[in-house]
C-alpha cells in the first residue's frame, strides 16, 4: 500500500473512531482517548489533523461525504417542478439530520465556549446555508417565490426552519418521530415560500 493510501485510510480510522466517541460521551474526548481508541499517539493525531480544531472540522465533513449529501441535493435541484424540488432538497437534508444528530447537538452545545466546536459547527452551517441559498435561488429564478421573499431572507427561514436545533426540538424535546417531523416542516416551507 502506497503512503498517500495509508495516510488515507489512518485518517479515515481517526474520524471513524472520532465520531464514534463524541457520539457516545461527548465533543470533550480528549485527542489522547481518540488517538487509543486507533492505537496511535496523540502526536499521530496532530500529524493527520494539526490541532484539534482541524479533526472537528474534518469530522463534520467527513459526514457530508459519508452520506453523499451535496450530491442529493444536486439531484433535488434537477428536478423541474419547484414544489418537488423543494420538497426533495429538504427531505435529503432532513433524513440527515438524524445521522449527524448526536454529535452535531454537541458542538452547538459546546460552540459559546469551546473555540473548536464553534469553528466546526459554523464550517457546516455556511456550507448548509449556501447550499439553501442556491435552491432559493433557484425558485427566485422561476418565479416560484412567494411575493416578498427575497434569496437571501429565504435561505435564512431555511436554514432556521430545518436546523438541527428545530428538528431536536420536535423530535427529542417534543418526541415527534422523524418522519412526522420532517413532512411537517417540508409543508410549513412550502407553504410559506413558495408562490
Amino acid at each position: 500500500m502506497s503512503n498517500s493510501k495509508r495516510a488515507a485510510q489512518s485518517r479515515a480510522e481517526i474520524l471513524d473512531a472520532a465520531w464514534d466517541l463524541i457520539a457516545a460521551r461527548g465533543a470533550e474526548v480528549s485527542l489522547s482517548e481518540i488517538a487509543a481508541a486507533v492505537g496511535m499517539t496523540r502526536q499521530s493525531i496532530y500529524v493527520h489533523f494539526g490541532s484539534r480544531g482541524g479533526l472537528l472540522v474534518a469530522l463534520v465533513r467527513r459526514s457530508d461525504e459519508r452520506e453523499d449529501i451535496f450530491a442529493k441535493f444536486d439531484r433535488a435541484l434537477a428536478l423541474a417542478d419547484p414544489a418537488e424540488r423543494l420538497d426533495r432538497y429538504l427531505k435529503a437534508w432532513l433524513v440527515f439530520v438524524p445521522k449527524i444528530y448526536p454529535v452535531a447537538s454537541d458542538l452547538i452545545r459546546l460552540r459559546a465556549t469551546d473555540e473548536d466546536a464553534a469553528a466546526a459547527w459554523e464550517d457546516r452551517m455556511q456550507d448548509l446555508w449556501g447550499c439553501f441559498r442556491e435552491l432559493a435561488a433557484s425558485l427566485a429564478k422561476e418565479g416560484a417565490l412567494a411575493k416578498g421573499w427575497t434569496v437571501p431572507r429565504a435561505a435564512d427561514h431555511l436554514w432556521a426552519a430545518c436546523s438541527v436545533q428545530a428538528w431536536g426540538l420536535l423530535v427529542k424535546e417534543r418526541g415527534w418521530s422523524p418522519a412526522a417531523a420532517s413532512k411537517t416542516i417540508r409543508a410549513n416551507a412550502a407553504r410559506v415560500l413558495l408562490a
